[in-house]
């Protein structure tokens, strides 16, 4: 067991917590960039401690009927057997240090697209001028082969790179099912994730490379840090937390796809100045929809839009 892995575990996890972004598409560039474990053994160390990590906050949306369960069943479905055969198929495709440096090009790959799908993400939730009224999943019917498709392309991209439980699969609930709220598609993301995740840690089990001791850490410092993220992330603002981690996973991609330190360099402030620009952005949309200022004591009509009707003066009294 590694001290520093723990640590790096219970900082993923309040990450996690904090802003529901699934563990893999941090966790897994730390191990292979920072502790210089190989990336076979880091996507399967990874998935398997995910898959402890991840019932911790399903159950919490289960009892609070958040959960939409006939997209679970399909989405299953479809994630179930495509992370089984993802593995399958990366360990079909290479051996030793050719299948470290798939795996290694593969990630990268999976963390620009994650980055792609967060920035939409943002911008999508900014751009709508009220929020979804939250009504029974169960008036919300499912679209069945849309549904099994992405759970199919979900499941094996998170069988090939552990990225994607969360990045992926939420973006493609938003975009198929508008209707759901944000607290519907955090809870059935969330559950559906755990099939999903089970599914490709069985498959890193018996056909990958998984570091029981590393997975030990991981698992130790994740779960009490996604719980203790989740319980201060009311309290706190995940949008600069969004920001920088994206500008941190555009880094962590340049490097696991072999740019020049000069470029990653230069992609890195890119990304820093694309943060910034889609934070300001953000804030000006709140700005613009944000509702009227409530009504004064002094002046009750102001804040409903209307203009005071002058008093006219009442005429003199004519003596008799």
């Amino acid at each position: 067991m590694d001290f520093w892995v723990v640590v790096a575990g219970l900082i993923v996890g309040v990450v996690v917590g904090l802003t529901g972004m699934g563990g893999g598409a941090l966790m897994t560039p730390i191990l292979v960039l920072i502790f210089g474990v190989q990336p076979m053994s880091a996507v399967s160390s990874d998935l398997v401690a995910a898959a402890v990590m991840k019932p911790v906050g399903s159950g919490v949306h289960l009892r609070r009927g958040t959960v939409h369960r006939g997209l679970v069943g399909w989405l299953a479905a479809g994630s179930v057997p495509g992370a089984f055969g993802g593995v399958l198929l990366l360990r079909a495709l290479g051996s030793g240090q050719s299948l470290q440096d798939l795996v290694s090009r593969l990630l990268g790959g999976a963390l620009v697209m994650t980055v792609a799908l967060l920035a939409y993400r943002v911008l999508r939730q900014a751009r709508a001028a009220a929020p979804v009224e939250e009504g029974p999943t169960s008036d919300i019917p499912v679209r069945r082969l849309a549904t099994l498709t992405v759970g199919v392309v979900g499941g094996l991209v998170v069988g090939l790179t552990s990225v994607g439980s969360g990045s992926l699969m939420v973006v493609a609930l938003m975009a198929l099912y508008p209707r759901l709220s944000p607290r519907q598609l955090v809870g059935t993301d969330l559950v559906q994730a755990v099939p999903l995740v089970f599914s490709a840690a069985l498959a890193h089990v018996l056909f990958g490379s998984v570091q029981f001791g590393l997975t030990t850490s991981l698992i130790i410092g994740s779960v009490p840090g996604a719980y203790l993220g989740a319980r201060i992330s009311a309290r706190s603002s995940s949008g600069l937390i969004r920001g920088a981690l994206a500008v941190v996973l555009v880094a962590s991609a340049a490097k696991l796809l072999g740019v020049s330190t000069p470029l990653a360099g230069v992609l890195t402030a890119v990304a820093l100045a694309g943060a910034l620009g889609v934070g300001w952005y953000v804030r000006a949309l709140g700005r613009r929809h944000a509702p009227a200022a409530p009504a004064t004591a002094a002046d009750p009509d102001a804040a409903a839009g209307d203009v005071p009707t002058p008093r006219l003066r009442e005429p003199a009294a004519v003596p008799r």
